[in-house]
């Protein structure tokens, strides 16, 4: 298909934005022409991809799809022999989103898609098995996460009160090329995104591909705080993942918001990356680094954009909120209470998408959202979703509704 130009307008509360850039995949709805896919996001993958790697596609009948590199066979070395088998005979082996290794229980795996777990053998996990898995593993960090070297498996271990490690959960890492058209409009206003969503819903993943295509194609300097080596992968030499972003590991959690100040005052960047801003240090830098003009890309515990309004320690992210109390005379202009809640300063992030599931995304315009909350109204937001030939489809002016999906 040839590449057409399109325009993507985020239009929120009365306030339009709009941006044109050149798609190779356009997708249409009922009453408006949509786009997506970047005419590069798949650009020389093989140069990418290693023997080892298992590769999955999934693809719509116009040609867009998403690149899906696991390197299976390198997560499956820290298992037992026997569960290392079963997962690499089973036909959903591409969905296994992790496994769970716990002391006398029986090994668990859980997969996309779907509730609960199934369990791969009928005996118990063993001190044995734990010791095998943690050596072929490596050191674990302060905050119990380690990785494999070269990869992007995460495994977080679950210690006694005496120190020793008595369960592992081990993620699969996954790099996905495609999942970027979701937002790639979004990246040409050069504007700050916060990502917010619950575990396992793929904010880690999106952050990847957003380094790889600003770095790549939108020629930024782009640097990654990666505090638990979960975006740039784990060992010394970032995984290819990530393009040409620089990264810069953090050597303890209770040190990001340092690293972050760090990766702006000595490496330029345009852009900064980081992953589960969590305490008031951190939201802090990243006002700090918003005021100094940089890109943040980020992402926040929570689930929807109230959970960081009502969050003391997130809130700055979002302009802060403050109880005003207003005179008679202006209570009864507004017809509204005398005390009030109002936002205290610009957000730091002019974006905010709810990840509600991995192929449906709200997003909000930051300051209009925050505005017509405090209110008690509700504002227009727009909906951003894959339809089941794996289209983006984009519906705006819509209602917010945080239990839509």
């Amino acid at each position: 298909m040839n590449a057409a130009t399109a325009s993507l307008s985020l239009s929120h509360s009365g306030s339009a934005l709009s941006a044109n850039y050149s798609p190779s995949c356009i997708s249409k709805s009922s009453n408006k022409q949509l786009n997506f896919l970047p005419s590069k996001t798949n650009l020389c993958l093989q140069k990418r991809i290693s023997l080892s790697l298992s590769v999955h596609l999934s693809s719509s009948s116009d040609g867009a799809r998403l690149v899906v590199e696991d390197d299976l066979h390198a997560f499956l070395q820290i298992l037992p022999s026997d569960l290392r088998d079963r997962l690499q005979n089973d036909s959903k082996r591409g969905q296994l989103l992790e496994v769970i290794l716990d002391l006398g229980r029986l090994p668990e795996a859980r997969y996309l898609g779907e509730f609960g777990g199934k369990y791969l053998r009928s005996t118990e996990v063993s001190v044995e098995e734990l010791e095998y898995a943690q050596s072929a593993v490596g050191e674990f960090g302060g905050d119990n996460r380690a990785g494999i070297e070269g990869t992007l498996h995460r495994i977080s271990a679950i210690r006694s009160r005496k120190g020793a490690i008595v369960g592992l959960t081990c993620r699969v890492g996954r790099a996905v090329s495609g999942h970027i058209d979701m937002v790639y409009d979004l990246l040409h206003y050069g504007k700050s995104i916060l990502f917010v969503g619950r575990p396992g819903v793929g904010k880690t993943t999106v952050m990847r591909e957003i380094a790889r295509v600003l770095s790549d194609e939108f020629q930024k300097r782009v640097v990654i705080v990666d505090t638990s080596n979960e975006i740039g992968g784990d060992g010394d030499i970032p995984h290819s993942a990530i393009g040409t972003a620089r990264r810069m590991q953090v050597p303890e959690p209770s040190l990001q918001h340092k690293v972050m100040i760090e990766a702006v005052e000595n490496h330029m960047p345009e852009v900064i990356i980081v992953d589960e801003i969590g305490t008031e240090a951190e939201a802090h830098a990243c006002r700090s680094i918003a005021e100094r003009g940089v890109m943040l890309i980020g992402t926040a515990h929570g689930e929807w954009l109230e959970n960081i309004i009502k969050n003391p320690i997130l809130s700055d992210l979002i302009g802060g909120v403050d109880t005003v109390t207003l005179g008679d005379e202006e209570a009864r202009a507004r017809r509204c209470q005398k005390s009030i809640l109002e936002r205290k300063a610009p957000p730091t992030f002019y974006f905010l998408i709810e990840m509600r599931e991995r192929h449906y995304w709200v997003t909000h315009k930051t300051e209009k959202s925050v505005d017509t909350l405090l209110r008690g109204k509700t504002p227009l937001v727009e909906i951003r979703k894959r339809d089941d030939r794996f289209n983006v489809v984009v519906d705006r002016w819509k209602a917010y509704d945080r239990h839509d999906i």
